[in-house]
């Protein structure tokens, strides 16, 4: 296949003549063989062909020690697959003559600020959508990781404070909080709420009648899988499946960013609609094939990763970023794809437009292996390749990356020094502002320091001295990431500042306190 930049626009959305009729044979059985040996609560996968649904099914259950089953009606929580839906959205909107992809995002926010003056009067409504705003990695998840008290244009307001990594337009870097700009801004042009709009004008005007776009919903639904994560080893990804807290997910202020609820049929009608360049099965368009060219066009280069021999094939020559969908080439054809994961969830969305065919994942689990595997055992199943045993490299690949990151944390708790710390713990205790975070309040009681993070509900736990000036957390909820809390001091040995890190090694890029840079009060104020 041609590198996409040499492909023409119009050969953007050609097919050739090729049909497949069914997922692989014993798919079915072997998905269920697969999801015990692992150790999954449950799994759910939609295949469409050819505009037509050719399975739409689940397995296991919904929630661990319960016995209601998966099926192709539950509804699981997708994450950042959902960026696309919010794309669309916006899509919309540029049908409608409401907006233009690259109008001024202060054409409709005038309020809205970045960090640098000149940014706040170049950035788009495609940058939004696009990682190259010059924010670093995840910076600013902790505004809505793992919830949040803020409202959306309380969250959207403290951009203004996020200091970039790089210049504009300058490099690519994954982040979540430009989506819920992109959110306010629906808001601001319709009058409609995100939710609102998404659930009436994308998702039920698509057929996607499961799906759900506020919390309340989805936990009115009875039919919903529940969020699991193994959390009883040495980090995150380690010991036992547990159910967490289903009040333990994304602040409402980034659901543009991975806030959707779908079931396998939803699934099924999305990539029908994606197939289709927006066109509706039974008639009609939910968007326009112009616009559904501009979402699929891509817009930022990414880096490629560099795998594994084991894993070399399924290692691209070229990544890109477009309007909510990644774009990149495996085995010489082009791939049109989205990952998704909140904690206890996980999804993969892929589509081979070439051969009209796509296909979703998703788990309530944390099972990157399992999820991985079967989107390359599927792909290789639809571009006619041997069987490569894909689940069992990527499980092995995971399975060594979670024993290194064991192993560090046992090398690195074997060693500290046995020093400090420098002041009596009560002259640690106060209140520390983060410019845009907010207050983390570091209290005292006779068992020792606390932590408190202000602006995210049930973010609280005690602080155990690690050494010098440096504490870790024990958090009362066990799913939050641990860090350390270090305490710099001035030459009177009062504190002057805050800074934090994950422990773990491998914790997930939204755990950003690294982002943090925490002052006394008295001084911020």
């Amino acid at each position: 296949m041609k590198p996409l930049h040499l492909l023409a626009t119009a050969a953007l959305f050609a097919f050739p003549a090729q049909a497949w009729s069914a997922p692989p044979e014993n798919f079915i059985d072997e998905v269920e063989t697969l999801r015990q040996e692992i150790g999954a609560p449950g799994i759910s996968i939609a295949i469409v062909e050819q505009g037509e649904t050719t399975l739409a099914r689940g397995w296991g259950v919904r929630k661990l020690g319960e016995s209601a089953p998966v099926d192709g009606e539950t509804i699981f929580q997708t994450g950042s697959t959902g960026k696309a839906k919010t794309a669309a959205a916006l899509a919309i909107l540029v049908d409608e003559g409401k907006i233009e992809w690259d109008d001024p995002v202060i054409k409709h926010m005038p309020w809205f600020r970045m960090y640098d003056p000149w940014v706040t009067r170049e950035i788009t409504i495609r940058d939004l959508l696009v990682h190259r705003s010059g924010l670093g990695l995840g910076q600013g998840d902790l505004l809505f990781v793992p919830r949040s008290s803020l409202t959306r244009r309380e969250t959207v307001e403290r951009v203004a404070h996020l200091e970039p990594k790089t210049s504009f337009r300058s490099a690519y870097a994954y982040d979540n909080i430009l989506y819920a700009v992109a959110g306010q801004l629906i808001e601001e042009v319709t009058g409609q709420t995100w939710e609102d709009f998404v659930r009436e004008r994308v998702l039920r005007a698509g057929g996607m009648d499961d799906a759900t776009s506020e919390s309340a919903d989805r936990f009115n639904t009875p039919n919903r899988s529940y969020p699991h994560a193994r959390l009883s080893g040495a980090l995150r990804g380690l010991g036992d499946q547990q159910a967490l807290d289903e009040r333990d997910e994304l602040g409402r202020s980034a659901a543009p960013a991975g806030g959707l609820a779908l079931s396998a049929e939803d699934m099924a009608a999305w990539l029908k609609i994606q197939l289709a360049h927006g066109a509706l099965p039974e008639g009609g368009r939910l968007f326009s094939e112009e616009q559904a060219r501009e979402m699929w066009k891509p817009v930022t280069a990414m880096p490629t990763p560099t795998l594994p021999d084991q894993l070399k094939p399924a290692q691209p020559t070229y990544q890109s970023y477009a309007l909510g969908w990644q774009v990149q080439d495996y085995r010489g054809h082009r791939i049109i794809s989205h990952g998704g994961g909140v904690f206890g969830s996980i999804t993969r969305v892929v589509m081979i437009p070439e051969l009209d065919v796509g296909f979703a994942i998703m788990t309530n689990s944390e099972e990157s292996g399992m999820l991985l595997g079967l989107t390359y055992d599927l792909l290789d199943h639809y571009l006619d390749e041997p069987d490569f045993d894909w689940t069992t490299k990527w499980q092995n690949w995971f399975e060594a990356r979670l024993e290194g990151g064991r192993q560090f944390l046992e090398q690195s708790n074997a060693t500290p020094v046995d020093v400090g710390p420098s002041l009596q713990t009560g002259r640690y205790a106060g209140r520390y502002r983060d410019p845009w975070y907010g207050d983390v309040v570091i209290g005292e009681d006779p068992q020792g320091l606390t932590i408190d993070f202000t602006t995210t509900p049930r973010m609280e736990g005690r602080l155990e001295h690690w050494q010098y000036d440096t504490f870790k957390t024990v958090f009362d909820d066990p799913a939050i990431e641990p860090a350390f809390v270090t305490f710099a001091l001035d030459a009177e040995g009062a504190v002057s500042r805050v800074t934090m890190k994950a422990v773990s090694p491998i914790a997930d890029f939204s755990w950003d306190y690294h982002d943090l840079d925490l002052k006394p009060v008295g001084d911020a104020e």
